[in-house]
């Protein structure tokens, strides 16, 4: 079945992320924003796909703390990469959206402060695990981390309500439902379906990396992968 996902997963994603660029630039001009209004069709997928990501990560952090089993830490880990890139594409495609909007690439916002603690924390994550040699040791203290990691989430996501905000209030996630014309919705959604084929497609491919470097780290170099079926040469002097 593994197999068989890492055949159709790569072409399904590229296949989505056409779709979605056909669907984003073909979409209607926003009345307001104009054509930096488009910039809308990654940023806010970017963001989401990583809430995604890192929710993943919570979840193989706990199940590895309930089982010792090694498969749910390389799940945290790939999770972990992959939401810390696609949050970073946030705040990069944020700046480059505020230029234009508010004159400026960088405001200390409650909102994009925040976000911008979420991605140095998840550094911060990958950061502890890269000085940590021992696997059981470096999953454990690992997992601690990532659990509590996840209250950022909740609080960056509500920070425009709680606090007065440059950005923008919320136009999807709202009691009032999402807030945003059909067109534009619809464009949103191939983008959303793309980024999250994208991020599985990366978390899938990063948990293999992770498989084989445990692999290595914990094989004996005194037997080798092979074990006692092949041995060393020896080398003889010639006289």
């Amino acid at each position: 079945m593994i197999q068989t996902a890492n055949r159709w997963l790569p072409r399904l994603t590229a296949v989505a992320v056409i779709v979605a660029l056909f669907f984003a630039f073909s979409s209607p001009r926003e009345v307001t924003l104009g054509q930096s209004a488009r910039l809308f069709f990654v940023h806010v997928p970017s963001i989401m796909v990583a809430y995604l990501s890192f929710t993943t990560t919570l979840i193989g952090s706990a199940l590895y703390l309930a089982t010792k089993r090694m498969k749910w830490d390389h799940l945290a880990l790939a999770s972990a990469e992959a939401g810390a890139v696609f949050t970073g594409m946030t705040l990069l495609i944020g700046m480059i959206w505020a230029k234009p909007t508010w004159g400026v690439y960088w405001t200390w916002s409650s909102r994009l402060t925040l976000t911008a603690i979420l991605f140095f924390v998840y550094l911060g994550y990958l950061a502890l695990r890269r000085a940590i040699t021992d696997p059981e040791v470096r999953a454990r203290r690992a997992a601690i981390l990532g659990i509590l990691s996840i209250a950022q989430i909740p609080i960056v996501h509500m920070s425009v309500i709680w606090w007065r905000d440059v950005h923008q209030a919320p136009t999807l996630a709202t009691p009032q439902g999402m807030q945003i014309d059909p067109p534009i919705l619809i464009a949103f959604l191939f983008s959303a379906v793309a980024f999250a084929l994208l991020a599985t497609l990366l978390i899938s491919l990063r948990y293999r990396i992770a498989e084989a470097e445990y692999l290595l780290e914990t094989t004996d170099p005194t037997t080798g992968v092979a074990g006692d079926a092949v041995t060393a040469p020896v080398l003889t002097r010639e006289f």
